[in-house]
């Protein structure tokens, strides 16, 4: 998560709180960012540390975020490991750059760049951390007709499609390796949410069914078959 009002503040850590029954989703997330994140991670958005804890096993991980709140209980959570260290840090900030002392190779920036304003300058930051050749992984919510009042209370600035990522890439230093959309099944979920229900908060059943009933399969299928739509963008951008 990145700096938002404090109302949105509090509206998102607490969706954090209910996306941590999500297990399988966020196991599916690191399985499709996994392999593309070398041994020094650097993760933008860390918020609680839902998918920090996939990323323990690494040589050095720093994890940021702008919010007090979500530092302070990031590093209760990971007490002990000697390889993380999480810092209280806006990715659009100058301080950013001195990040680049830890010699990170890849970035991981999950569901955060949708939260920033200036997303051009924030990609232009990843950019300026990383070596030649660095790669940065990403998922933003796709299609802006999918916005709703869940996006708006979360403080989401925009959705994206694959074709606004690439062009957003190539102002800002970096060549799409990958990107590709992902959860079909979300993408009608979250327009029936947003659409016809008009919910304001994402549901705990919701979540608990689609972790347990749809996930499964469904990272079955968008292993072997890209989906022409889907309630994310995967994007894995490389330093030219």
């Amino acid at each position: 998560m990145m700096c938002e009002s404090t109302a949105s503040a509090d509206y998102t850590i607490r969706d954090q709180e209910r996306m941590e029954q999500a297990k399988r989703y966020f196991e599916w997330q690191f399985a499709l960012a996994e392999k593309h994140l070398g041994p020094r991670v650097l993760e933008i958005g860390c918020g609680l540390g839902n998918f920090t804890r996939h990323l323990l096993e690494r040589e050095h991980v720093v994890a940021i975020d702008c919010e007090p709140r979500c530092t302070e209980a990031h590093r209760r959570r990971f007490t002990g490991h000697s390889n993380l260290e999480t810092v209280c840090l806006d990715v659009l900030s100058p301080d950013f750059l001195e990040l680049r002392r830890h010699a990170p190779d890849s970035i991981a920036c999950l569901n955060v760049l949708e939260h920033i304003s200036a997303d051009e300058k924030a990609l232009t930051h990843m950019n300026a951390v990383l070596p030649s050749g660095g790669t940065a992984v990403l998922i933003v919510p796709a299609f802006q007709a999918l916005y709703g009042p869940i996006d708006a209370n979360l403080g989401h600035a925009r959705r994206y499609t694959k074709r606004s990522f690439r062009e957003l890439a190539a102002l800002t230093g970096f060549r799409p390796k990958i990107l590709r959309y992902i959860n079909s099944v979300g993408f009608f979920g979250w327009w029936f949410n947003a659409r016809i229900l008009k919910r304001t908060e994402q549901s705990s059943t919701q979540i608990r069914i689609f972790d347990s009933l749809v996930m499964p399969p469904l990272s079955l299928v968008e292993h072997w078959i890209e989906p022409p739509v889907g309630q994310s963008v995967l994007a894995v951008l490389e330093k030219a």
